[in-house]
């Protein structure tokens, strides 16, 4: 096999939850252009389907499908679509996820106030809502004998970031379950079928654009000590992943598992000093 054949993923088969998302959204639409199958997987259909619009230009082998990664009978359903339209299962992206307000402490907040049905309910979009795609589109891709998990993480995770309590709870709980599963797979099936993280550092989404920049585009003061505290001194943009998450999927990884990518601008890496 040639260096170039290494990084040749054509012909697979991706499944991507959070499709509909930025992060999920701009993977989706690189990936189209390698000549891949992609099945967009998102909560609402509107957004499902204008997904599909913006990626059907760039490539035919694209479907669309509503539902939740919390609902077993949802992924059942779509691994059965899936299925149907292409035979196999190669890769499953974990892309849903995000974060909800009571389960964040505001500034003029202590962990007192910490609203524990919201943390249950960031703690389950985050980790059930990748443990359940992963059960669901794990067992086909080890009815397919090769093929990798693709699981999203955050900074959040290794180090305490102020006010994100549920979000980097459940994105350490997700960091855990990559190791454990990475583990299970390598074991019992011939280490044919891979399971890593990536570890976004911080990017400007619409869920955290108020947190991070002013009106006016300056930036607040917590979006000043994060860059103050990234050796790159600035915020990522969504295409940057699409890099690592190429390599994870093609076989120039082939003997990686278990491994959590930081793509985080040196964040992971400074002292702050």
């Amino acid at each position: 096999m040639g260096k170039t054949d290494l990084f040749n993923i054509s012909e697979k088969v991706i499944v991507i939850t959070g499709g509909t998302g930025v992060l999920g959204g701009s993977m989706a639409t690189y990936l189209a252009s390698f000549g891949v199958k992609i099945a967009v997987l998102g909560r609402r259909p509107a957004s499902v389907e204008k997904r599909l619009q913006e990626l059907t230009p760039i490539s035919s082998d694209i479907i669309g499908i509503s539902g939740s990664v919390l609902d077993k009978n949802d992924m059942e359903n779509a691994k059965a679509q899936i299925l149907k339209r292409w035979g196999k299962i190669d890769v499953l992206i974990n892309a849903a996820g995000g974060n909800v307000p009571g389960a964040t402490i505001r500034e003029d907040q202590t962990v007192f106030d910490l609203n524990m049905g919201d943390f249950r309910k960031v703690s389950e979009l985050n980790l059930d809502g990748t443990v359940l795609p992963s059960l669901v589109f794990g067992e086909a891709i080890a009815h397919n004998g090769k093929g990798c998990i693709i699981n999203v993480s955050s900074m959040a995770a290794s180090q305490a970031i102020t006010r994100v309590v549920g979000y980097s709870a459940s994105k350490a709980a997700i960091e855990n379950f990559t190791k454990w599963m990475a583990t299970e797979m390598a074991i019992k099936f011939d280490g044919s079928i891979r399971v890593n993280a990536i570890a976004p550092g911080f990017f400007i989404g619409n869920q955290n654009k108020s947190l991070l920049t002013n009106p006016d585009g300056s930036y607040t003061e917590r979006g000043r000590t994060i860059i103050s505290n990234t050796p790159m001194k600035r915020f990522g943009n969504s295409d940057e992943l699409n890099g690592a998450v190429h390599w994870l999927i093609s076989d120039a990884s082939s003997f990686v598992t278990g491994a959590i990518v930081p793509i985080d601008g040196g964040f992971s890496a400074f002292s702050g000093v």
